[in-house]
Parts: structure tokens; sequence; C-alpha cells
């Protein structure tokens, strides 16, 4: 039989990992910080707010990890993405109910923020935590909290990557764009990119990928086409599948290279008013998490 303290740490295990992932960014990562907390909290005697004491170590925990991570990132080969959890591209009513959803979209931005601008803005704008209880986690004040959240909100309101598109939108454009990158049609990608598109791979030095950003419908369309007309066309057994990216649409690309290592890329996007602002493909596979039976 559970024990009380068990039973209460169970009750607000789904928000914490809520926090944890919008906060570090990586499933995995969240939920071992979210564990870490649990231990933590099954040696205290007393707590009378389990739910705030729990807030406040879980994001300490994710604090660290953010300070550790952002030296890791410094030498990291080329462009980072974050971690990418795939989906089957199920009835989208499976996921709504995950408190933990946050597009790719979203994560890109927040990861241009300071460790203490994520902290505070997601604990108070995306949670509604008080800025003294923010202060506490970061080990400030009240009123250096509130700067770090208004500096973290004015971040991502520029951050420049749009999404506001729901699924159904998102999987029609994306379908689109696809066809049009494969044939290379000019105007058919004039119509589903949007002017100042960017599109983002990461390969983390294992697999060849983009080492910069690719800017504009036409530079954009061309490296597409390039990689769907030539880069795999010597991938045997190629699968491509439509899968969920956090919730969003996605592209799952999976084969056998000619020098016979596993082809393993996901491509996700972000919409608004029917044309695509960001592409993003995973393609480093130490950040490529499948679940379900894919």
């Amino acid at each position: 039989m559970p024990s009380p303290t068990a039973t209460e740490f169970q009750t607000h295990r789904a928000y914490l990992t809520a926090v944890a992932f919008r906060i570090i960014g990586n499933r995995a990562e969240a939920e071992d910080a979210v564990q870490e907390a649990w231990l933590r909290f099954a040696q205290q005697a007393d707590v009378r707010d389990a739910r705030g004491w729990l807030t406040t170590v879980t994001s300490r925990i994710c604090l660290d990890q953010l300070n550790s991570a952002r030296v890791r990132r410094t030498s990291y080969p080329g462009e980072w993405l974050p971690a990418f959890t795939v989906d089957q591209d199920a009835d989208p009513a499976l996921f709504a109910e995950r408190a933990d959803q946050v597009s790719v979209a979203l994560l890109v931005v927040l990861e241009r923020l300071t460790p203490e601008q994520r902290v505070a803005f997601v604990l108070h704008d995306a949670f509604g935590v008080p800025f003294d209880e923010v202060a506490t986690v970061l080990d400030t004040t009240a009123a250096a909290a509130r700067q770090h959240a208004s500096r973290g909100r004015r971040a991502v309101a520029d951050g420049g990557v749009r999404h506001t598109a729901g699924l159904a939108e998102q999987r029609r454009v994306l379908a689109a764009f696809l066809t049009a990158a494969q044939s290379g049609d000019l105007i058919a990608l004039a119509a589903v990119l949007a002017p100042d598109v960017v599109a983002i791979s990461d390969g983390g030095g294992l697999v060849r990928s983009a080492l910069r950003p690719v800017f504009g419908p036409e530079k954009v369309g061309r490296f597409f086409h390039g990689l769907l007309t030539h880069r795999l066309a010597d991938v045997a057994d190629l699968e491509v599948a439509p899968v969920l990216v956090e919730g969003g649409a996605g592209m799952l690309l999976r084969g056998r290279r000619p020098d016979g290592a596993l082809l393993l890329a996901v491509l996700t996007v972000a919409v608004e008013d029917g044309r695509i602002t960001g592409l993003f493909t995973q393609q480093n596979p130490e950040k490529v998490r499948l679940v379900g039976d894919l």
C-alpha cells in the first residue's frame, strides 16, 4: 500500500513534469528531475505545502541542469534543437489532455533565454507561480524575478518563429510543402513558405546536416528539394510516415544508408496563417525518442 507521502507526490507528478519539461526542454531529463525531487520529498518529515515545496525543488534541479547544459552546448557541433518525442499520428484527442504538451517552436525560442529568464517566465507566465516563490527558486529578490520574467516574455514575443495553427492545418501545410519540395515547384513552395521562414537541422556531429539555419523561401525550398530528391535517393527501405512531434504535425524518415548506417530523421513545422514559419529537422539519433508502436 502506498505511503501517504507517495500518494501526495503522485497527485502532483503530472504538474511537476509539465513544469520541468518547459524549463529543460527534454522530456527524459524532465522526468529525471521530477524523480530526484521525489527522492528529496520522501526524506522530509513534514511539508505543509507539498505542491509549493515540490515546485521549488524541481525548479532548482532544472535550473542546475540548464546551467550545466549551457556550458555543454558551447561546444555542440552545428545547430542545437531540443530532443523530439515522437508519437504515432493518431486522433489528437488522445494527446489533448497531456499537461506537458509544448510545441517544438516554443522550445526553440525558449532556448534563447538565459536560465534565469526561462525559469521565471515558465513558472510565472505558464503556471502562475507568484514572484516571491520564483525569487526563492532563483535565490534573488521578487523584483529581480519579475525582471527576469519580463525579459523572457519579451524575448519569446520577439522570437520570430510564429506558431498558431491547429494540428489539422499543420498536417495540410506540411503535406503541401513536401509535395512542392519534392517536385521543385517554386510557385507552390512560395505559397506555403512564409517570407521569413527558417529551417534548422540538428545532426549533433553524428549525422551530416546544415551547420547554420537556412533562411527565406527560395533557399529553404532548394535545400529540401535537394534533400528529398538527391540525399534520400540512395536510402534503402525508406519509410516515410506522418507522426506527432510533441503533439504537432511531423514526418518520420527511417531507412538504411548506402554505408549500412541507420537513417533516422524527424521533421516538424511551425505554421501561421497557412504558411510555414519554421522547419525543424532532428537527425541526431540520440535526441529522437520514439514512443508507442513506432
